[in-house]
């Protein structure tokens, strides 16, 4: 493949911004020329050609912590009274919708979700899985939506007590059932990578937390969810005497593969043990808004050493919302305009989420237009009107860049999205067959009450 015409940024080690750019892309789906359109139309045998007509062409999105599951919560009323705190916002809402997803739901719900991402420009994501009644096989069912869509994705289960110490085991399993699977196919298949999955410290007991530690292989990594609303804390304390960190190092959950999301009422010795055993730890600042459950002190462990990462928490794969919402939000929550600069959320959602995807893909290298990196790419119809330079560039993004103006979206230099138009989807079927699929599973949520 051959893209000409491009304004590139290409969020290499120098953040390049070229004019009238061209690059080429091997059958393999890398990255083997970078330089002028006019200069490489020279070169032998480009294959397919797209004209970018002088739109920007960068690195693809990448989304840190999601849950595709979560997607018929849209619109979706609880009865009774609003919940008061986030404890309730689980009860009510996310603890009764995941029981009512079945094989189906889950499928659709993944479908309207990567759908969602192509359309954002977001080409890989980590997700965070949670089906109590379909829990055998739910992973298999989610990677197959993910690669008939193109992009790429970390899958893992949600292992949890809340549901009974069987529902604990089958969860188990299934991570175990997956690795096993991914570990057999890295070698040929670089679009799915495998973690095991932890709800949270609040809901996970010893016995379970000794479990998971003794079937995960050492070279697989966590993702769990920590300290998002100060309750984690107190439950982690009067279980074990220690602060939910630390209760996961205790277990040795904590490590340079493994994902700690949220991290919002963490202390100084937490900050510590995520910092000092590599842990990566994701940032998800509409999510923490709209539960209201406090905002991390991102700069101070960026500081620290810790790796924090840019994620969504299942609200829409648009991370450019989430850079927006990360700007605004710290500078409301301190009372402060200074706080959280734009290239601060940069180094979150390009630098340190490329990384990421590096270490736990085997190797991946994707988020910069560089040779031998892997052409996963997006084509953005943005035309500055004021100048556009790599000092100014995260800013720009914060103001300029807007949802819509991703029109081409390439993953592993194949394109699986052109001018909106879905290569490998029908997106309109999809959305009809996902709202048939809602309407059971609103009734299944509404009949638990």
């Amino acid at each position: 493949m051959f893209i000409k015409n491009a304004k590139i940024i290409t969020f290499d080690n120098h953040d390049q911004i070229l004019e009238n750019g061209g690059v080429i892309i091997n059958d393999s789906g890398e990255i083997i020329k970078i330089g002028p359109s006019d200069k490489l139309e020279n070169t032998p045998s480009p294959g397919e050609v797209i004209d970018a007509k002088g739109q920007i062409l960068m690195p693809g999105n990448i989304c840190a912590h999601t849950h595709f599951y979560g997607a018929y919560s849209r619109g979706m009323y609880i009865p009774g009274d609003a919940p008061n705190a986030f404890p309730e916002i689980l009860e009510k809402l996310w603890w009764k919708l995941d029981k009512a997803l079945d094989e189906e739901a889950t499928y659709y719900s993944s479908l309207v979700c990567l759908i969602d991402a192509v359309k954002q420009g977001t080409t890989t994501l980590f997700d965070h899985h949670a089906s109590p009644n379909y829990i055998n096989n739910s992973l298999d069912t989610i990677s197959k939506a993910v690669l008939e869509s193109g992009v790429r994705a970390s899958l893992c289960y949600e292992v949890t007590d809340r549901d009974g110490l069987a529902k604990a085991e089958e969860g188990i399993d299934e991570n175990m059932r997956f690795i096993e699977k991914i570990n057999k196919e890295k070698d040929s298949n670089r679009m799915l990578s495998a973690l095991f999955g932890l709800h949270a410290s609040l809901t996970l007991s010893e016995k379970t937390l000794i479990k998971a530690r003794n079937k995960c292989p050492d070279d697989i990594g966590f993702h769990i969810h920590a300290a998002e609303h100060v309750v984690d804390e107190y439950d982690s304390i009067n279980k074990s005497g220690m602060r939910v960190v630390e209760r996961l190092n205790k277990y040795s959950i904590l490590g340079p593969k493994s994902i700690i999301a949220h991290g919002v009422h963490i202390d100084v010795n937490e900050v510590n043990l995520i910092a000092n055993s590599g842990t990566w730890l994701t940032h998800q600042p509409r999510s923490n808004m709209n539960n209201a459950v406090g905002l991390p002190n991102v700069e101070s462990m960026l500081n620290a050493g810790v790796k924090f990462c840019l994620g969504n928490d299942g609200f829409s794969n648009s991370m450019w919302a989430e850079w927006k919402a990360a700007y605004f939000a710290h500078k409301l929550y301190n009372a402060d305009p200074r706080r959280m600069p734009a290239n601060i959320i940069k180094k979150m959602a390009v630098e340190n989420n490329r990384d990421l995807v590096e270490t736990l893909f085997n190797g991946l290298k994707v988020g910069k237009i560089e040779e031998g990196y892997n052409a996963d790419l997006i084509i953005v119809d943005y035309r500055p009107f004021t100048e556009l330079n790599k000092d100014n560039l995260a800013w720009h993004i914060i103001f300029g860049f807007r949802d819509g103006m991703v029109n081409t979206t390439i993953v592993n230099g194949k394109v699986i999205m052109r001018n909106r138009k879905f290569a490998l989807l029908d997106e309109e079927e999809i959305i009809k067959e996902a709202k048939k699929v809602s309407t059971f599973v609103w009734k299944r949520y509404h009949d638990s009450f």
